[in-house]
């Protein structure tokens, strides 16, 4: 009988985890999460994977640290090339996620158009004024390091109302230049229950607040399709 070392063994399981992932996400597919008495489809954009299926604490966690815990964490996805990362057991770069949460306080409950519309206005009314278009980036430079501050309003339908956020850090170090985050927020009304969509960008040129536009716009879309039904 043939034994193997320990390490060879968690090398083998390595990889097997990581081929079984890699399967898995190409051939990743909507899914479905009880909200009360409503099943809810979910699905990652394009180019993301959900993590929830590796079962990891420390993703699960890294999730939940996004939201308050009076929201319950339904997704939280990350690259396909991270999800990569951490089948191989390397660091995540988390240079862009996503997740999609919804208040426990609601779950039981039925949301009317009018009390949604009055949830959405009081998720988003501590955000502050929003700038004139135009440089995000120097418009962020004025503001203080570490604070979120709104940059535009993406969409504002019945049952969907999205906003752009953006945010530069404080440099750690003498003469290191700051870093800039871009986020949206999107609070949806999927048959009957609100959402609240989250998707995280570096803002490294203008190709960033591009992709954060479309990226959000289509997901609210998709899931709106699957859930009209």
């Amino acid at each position: 009988m043939i034994r193997r070392k320990p390490l060879e063994w968690r090398r083998m399981r390595i990889h097997v985890l990581a081929a079984f992932l890699l399967a898995s996400n190409a051939v990743a597919a909507p899914f479905a999460v009880q909200v009360g008495e409503a099943r809810i489809g979910l699905d990652a954009p394009p180019g993301f994977a959900d993590t929830s299926f590796t079962g990891s604490p420390r993703l699960q966690e890294l999730g939940e640290s996004l939201t308050s815990a009076s929201n319950r964490v339904l997704l939280f996805a990350v690259t396909d090339a991270d999800m990569r990362r951490f089948t191989l057991g390397d660091a995540l770069e988390l240079r862009r996620y996503m997740i999609a949460v919804t208040p426990r306080a609601t779950e039981r409950e039925r949301m009317t158009p009018g009390a949604f519309k009055a949830f959405a206005a009081e998720s988003l009314r501590d955000l502050g004024p929003m700038p004139a278009p135009g440089d995000y980036r120097k418009y962020l430079e004025s503001r203080p390091a570490g604070t979120v501050n709104v940059l535009a309003e993406l969409r504002n339908d019945p049952d969907a109302v999205a906003v752009l956020l953006g945010a530069r850090s404080k440099p750690t170090r003498y003469f290191e230049p700051s870093k800039y985050q871009l986020s949206s927020t999107s609070i949806v009304l999927l048959r009957g229950k609100p959402f609240t969509l989250s998707v995280y960008s570096q803002y490294d040129d203008p190709a960033d607040l591009d992709w954060i536009r479309v990226t959000t716009a289509r997901w609210i879309d998709e899931l709106k399709r699957l859930n009209a039904r």
